[in-house]
């Protein structure tokens, strides 16, 4: 570890302090406290000030936050709030915004407009669960039945899209193969889930109670040998870390579940919001060219495209909805068409293997920097917080 890797890290300390301080400022408008670690990443690198470079260290600890981003993800998703009609909704409606995205995104790749239908469609089909489930909390609706329809419309936007990078994405090139062994990641995982309902052991049990206000942790230690445990497996199966690190979010939230659950969640939040995914969003902000946006023709025409298309491609299946009145099919749309994390590690991905150029994944993260920005204060303009 070097001066510089240190310098680096300790800039992007700083942004992720100032971060949430800034969102502070203007109290009646609630900006997302990412869309601040992205600006500040922007800051302070190469497209920035150029103070600080993505150097081993950085790409190392923001790959750790992007596993810790869809740890998280999995930790908060509560299966029984959402299922039967939220859930089922949720599911169609995401499969209607991928077939709809896919076509759409075939005729761009027809005109030469993008370079992969599936890398693009995928993104487009998208919802930030992990940006709305604090937003709706924020706003006391998480527990209410639109809340409920929201969440279900996120899971599928996000765990839907997770399966398909690491089944059209992922490192093996036989498409059988990839099926196969995603069914028995799934399996895997399921036990896992299961074995950790099940499994209580007494002593064990009171380990975990008796080191929860100890140097011990052990329930923190567990999570972490969980989560890197499932992605280390995903990885050794050719899917992509991120199925892993939401599969093991999922397995640990089965066990946290109850008032007694209260102190682990906190300390899970306090090491993934705390440290590692405020890194993650800071340094995917200073590897984003910025300049573009305003100077490249290929840029600054292409996002405001996928801005509209985020909105339509996540907002028609918000139609059949029938127990939503207007204003609520609105704000659900608005939230459905959400997106950032996911978008960002799509784009990474193709441009990594040719599948997409940079100045469309500029454009798609731009697009979705904006829709984080905009879409749940459009949301909440649209709709009453009691409706």
């Amino acid at each position: 570890m070097s001066i510089g890797d240190l310098n680096d890290l300790f800039l992007i300390s700083i942004v992720a302090v100032l971060a949430p301080i800034l969102v502070d400022i203007p109290r009646r408008i609630r900006i997302p406290v990412v869309v601040v670690e992205l600006a500040g990443g922007i800051l302070i690198g190469p497209y920035g000030l150029d103070w600080a470079t993505e150097n081993t260290l950085v790409v190392f600890l923001a790959s750790f936050g992007l596993a810790m981003l869809f740890f998280m993800a999995g930790l908060e998703l509560d299966f029984v709030r959402v299922r039967g009609r939220p859930l089922t909704l949720g599911v169609a409606g995401w499969l209607l915004s991928l077939g709809i995205a896919i076509g759409i995104a075939a005729a761009l790749q027809a005109a030469g407009f993008v370079v992969s239908a599936r890398f693009v469609g995928v993104a487009l089909s998208t919802t930030a669960i992990g940006t709305l489930l604090p937003v709706l909390r924020d706003r006391g609706e998480l527990a209410s039945p639109f809340g409920s329809l929201v969440i279900g419309a996120g899971v599928a936007g996000e765990f839907g899209p997770i399966v398909m990078i690491s089944l059209l994405f992922g490192n093996s090139a036989d498409r059988g193969v990839t099926t196969a062994l995603l069914a028995a990641f799934t399996l895997i995982a399921l036990a896992a889930a299961l074995l950790a309902l099940r499994a209580r052991p007494p002593r064990l049990v009171r380990l975990v109670e008796e080191t929860m206000e100890a140097s011990g942790q052990l329930a923190v230690r567990g999570s972490i040998l969980i989560l890197i445990g499932l992605v280390y497996l995903a990885s050794e199966f050719g899917l992509d870390v991120i199925l892993g690190a939401f599969a093991s979010g999922i397995v640990v939230g089965a066990m946290a579940r109850g008032p007694e659950a209260r102190g682990f969640l906190a300390k899970m939040d306090a090491v993934a919001f705390g440290l590692l995914i405020p890194i993650f969003f800071i340094s995917s902000g200073m590897g984003f060219d910025i300049g573009s946006v305003f100077t490249d023709a290929k840029v600054y025409l292409r996002l405001p495209v996928f801005l509209a298309l985020f909105l339509l491609i996540r907002g028609i299946p918000t139609l059949f909805y029938s127990e939503l009145g207007v204003r609520d099919k609105l704000g659900l749309a608005f939230y459905s068409a959400t997106c950032l994390p996911l978008v960002v590690a799509i784009t990474e991905i193709g441009v990594r293997t040719g599948n997409m150029h940079d100045y469309t994944a500029t454009a798609l993260v731009g697009a979705a920097m904006v829709s984080v920005l905009t879409f749940p204060l459009i949301a909440k303009a649209v709709r009453p917080a009691t409706a």
